[in-house]
């Protein structure tokens, strides 16, 4: 694990780039072309992106070194902020949109990649710990980026945001490359990370067959797993829907609340969300150490139950305390849930996993975009308690259904190995060479 911890930090540092690119392009975007269409153009452009990169990049961590895909997906995202830097003002607005499609495509596959060789890198015992790792590096990252963003564009001005955006990009693709690590199973790796079969005739014909042959295991786990899998992947693009209508709703709820200062309630929010997705990592790591088991699919379902209600009720017009408390759990539930959904799905076999978190990243962020544009519309007709309601009264929905579904079956998902003692981590990592 002390390896993974030195890539947690350069994951963090990277999503701090991220976040802090979040604002700074959105707000960039709109100053260079004056118009309003135009920034959502580009959200619409970076969302569309994603949304396809999810099954490419399932494809393309299946067949390929994935330490290799992180570096670069880290690397031209660098590149193409430096080249918006570097390039004349007058050609800037044309190249947003290929940043919107870089940073788009490239953010899923590194995420992809990532999500799919934690058991490799770390051991399948010790997968849930790792996410929690995950989960928590990124809410700190949110914090700093959205915090600092601000300061970053009015001291600095935007070739400054850029800039530091391209580094942290830089150090995260640093780490990367140095760090020892393996990224695909044991008999992938020998095969130098191709995915070709071992005694093939031809590069070419051995690697179409592999792909053929993984697209036909792929279908069969899909088949002998639909129920289940299809339902917590429909329940996650459903959160997104949820997440984008809290998100749009947000600004319009603080601006009811305090009209003078409408982004007092939204740090609030943010900070303590944050707060209870580091809470849920803490907790779900020495529960799962203790016990040995890592929560199942009716764990994840009552945490997506849990979370969606605690995002109505930050909406309800409560005092200040008792909606920040309700942002903590919803914040905690958010981060149990994503840490148990990554780790069911971390199950499958190595050749398939890709797959897989390629769907669910294209699931996700779809609803994600959906939700977006749906929300944005209802809100102009409707409260934003109504509209929050709405969308993650639908989830609630949909996770009662998973949890009927689950006792009517008598379904129980069997539990992973104990985690080994203290120092004696799986040796996954090739440690003490040169």
């Amino acid at each position: 694990m002390r390896y993974f911890r030195l890539l947690v930090l350069g994951n963090g540092v990277s999503a701090y780039g991220s976040y802090l690119n979040m604002v700074a392009l959105n707000v960039f975007v709109y100053d260079a072309t004056g118009s309003a269409l135009a920034a959502g153009l580009f959200m619409a452009v970076r969302l569309a992106t994603s949304v396809v990169s999810g099954w490419v990049s399932g494809r393309l961590v299946s067949v390929h070194d994935r330490k290799r895909l992180m570096v670069g997906a880290d690397l031209c995202q660098a590149v193409a902020l430096l080249s918006l830097l570097l390039a004349p003002e007058g050609t800037r607005p044309g190249l947003l949109y290929v940043l919107a499609v870089v940073t788009g495509g490239c953010s899923t596959l590194s995420q992809v990649a990532l999500r799919s060789s934690i058991p490799e890198i770390v051991g399948p015992e010790h997968r849930v710990r790792a996410n929690g790792l995950l989960v928590t590096g990124r809410s700190l990252a949110m914090i700093a980026g959205f915090a600092s963003s601000g300061v970053v564009v009015a001291q600095l001005g935007y070739s400054a945001a850029f800039a530091l955006d391209a580094a942290t990009f830089l150090v995260s693709a640093t780490v990367l490359s140095l760090l020892p690590v393996r990224t695909r199973a044991a008999d992938a790796a020998a095969d130098g990370g191709s995915g070709l079969a071992k005694g093939s005739g031809s590069a070419k014909g051995s690697g179409s067959a592999q792909g053929s042959g993984t697209a036909r295991r792929t279908a069969r786990i899909l088949l002998g797993t639909a129920p289940l899998l299809m339902a917590m992947i429909a329940i996650r693009a459903v959160d997104g829907l949820g997440s984008s209508s809290h998100n749009v709703a947000l600004p319009i709820y603080s601006s009811g609340l305090d009209p003078d200062h409408p982004a007092t309630f939204i740090s609030q929010f943010w900070a303590t969300w944050a707060i209870g997705n580091i809470v849920a990592q803490q907790v779900i790591g020495r529960v799962t150490k203790k016990t040995g088991r890592t929560p199942g699919e009716r764990a994840f379902a009552l945490g997506a139950c849990v979370m969606s209600a605690g995002f109505i009720v930050v909406f309800c017009g409560l005092p200040t305390v008792p909606a920040v408390i309700a942002a903590l759990v919803a914040g905690a539930a958010d981060g149990f849930t994503e840490i148990v959904y990554v780790s069911r799905l971390q199950t499958a076999p190595d050749d398939q996993r890709g797959r897989l978190f390629g769907l669910s990243a294209s699931a996700e962020n779809t609803g994600f975009g959906l939700g977006m544009l749906v929300s944005g519309a209802l809100l102009e007709t409707f409260s934003p308690l109504q509209v929050v309601a709405a969308f993650h009264g639908l989830a609630i929905a949909l996770c009662a259904a998973l949890l009927l579904w689950l006792v009517g079956r008598g379904r129980t998902t069997p539990a992973p190995p104990a985690e080994e003692p203290a120092g004696r981590d799986r040796p996954t990592m090739t440690e003490g060479r040169g």
